[in-house]
């Protein structure tokens, strides 16, 4: 799943990781990854609502961490292990926006490439 957009998301992440190190909350993770994207000229929208249709009925109260250029949803973690969980929460973003392509990133790793994980439907 190598292209241009998410070889910029993982270097805007990769840059934040540098400077900031492993130890912080996913929020401020989530700011500077905004703002490291923004520098770079991605467009990047924050805590995007998206509901869950469930028969019909429209469920409100998902939000995705992250959506770059309306075509990528990055969804952000800062723990020292990755729950399975979080692959599973990731594939339902893609399901409830339609969209193909997402990024799970764990900036809770020493090595934010250990924390990296592409995901697409």
């Amino acid at each position: 799943m190598g292209d241009v957009l998410t070889e910029a998301i993982i270097g805007a992440a990769i840059e934040v990781h540098r400077l900031l190190g492993p130890g912080l909350l996913e929020s401020i993770y989530e700011e500077a990854l905004c703002h490291e994207l923004e520098l770079r000229g991605v467009d990047v929208r924050r805590q995007v609502e998206v509901d869950v249709i469930y028969k019909g009925l429209a469920i409100k109260g998902q939000k995705l961490d992250l959506l770059v250029e309306g075509e990528v949803v990055v969804e952000l973690k800062a723990v020292s292990k990755l729950p399975e969980v979080a692959t599973a929460q990731t594939l339902s973003y893609l399901k409830a926006t339609g969209l193909k392509r997402a990024m799970l990133l764990n900036f809770g790793e020493q090595r934010l490439v250990d924390g990296i994980k592409r995901i697409s439907l």
